[in-house]
């Protein structure tokens, strides 16, 4: 048998169907466009979070101001969200530190009142024995135990109301 009639007796190759219509990622250049655009919506929307945040968080605006601007960013979203970057967008820095140190202040207290008794008031007599307990369990040194005395009987005698 000769080669060419080899290539005549053998089944002929069936091809896949051709699909019609377009997809979404058939190429490289459509899925890099399309990391493009979800890159584009998430930094938009996380943009729009931060301008939420900084309106409902500022002091200076009152309800009426805020409504207009909830709307005006709800209706005309990429034009209002440029719009509030220049109006207001100069402050949203000093009020993100101001309500981060609010925060700071009111853990912090909430830290002494729940750590120490009488609300972070400890009397001396208490500061004493907290620092007699740590020099018997051997936390600190007898050195270590007199400055804590010293420091709490210091506290004690100095003039409350400076």
């Amino acid at each position: 048998m000769h080669w060419a009639d080899r290539q005549t007796l053998a089944p002929p190759l069936q091809s896949a169907p051709m699909r019609k219509g377009t997809y979404v990622f058939d190429n490289n250049g459509s899925f890099l466009l399309a990391m493009l655009e979800f890159f584009i919506f998430f930094a938009w929307f996380m943009s729009l979070f931060w301008i939420f945040g900084d309106l409902f968080r500022s002091k200076d605006l009152g309800g009426v101001a805020k409504t207009l601007w909830t709307l005006f960013l709800i209706v005309l979203p990429i034009l209002g969200m440029l719009i509030y970057l220049i109006a207001r967008g100069g402050g949203m820095t000093e009020r993100a530190l101001t309500a981060q140190a609010e925060s700071q202040k009111r853990q912090d207290a909430y830290i002494r009142s729940v750590a120490t008794p009488n609300g972070g008031k400890a009397s001396a007599a208490d500061e004493i024995a907290s620092a007699k307990a740590l020099l018997d369990s051997g936390a600190v040194t007898a050195t270590e135990y007199e400055q804590l005395k010293a420091s709490a009987l210091a506290k004690s005698t100095a003039p409350s109301g400076a």
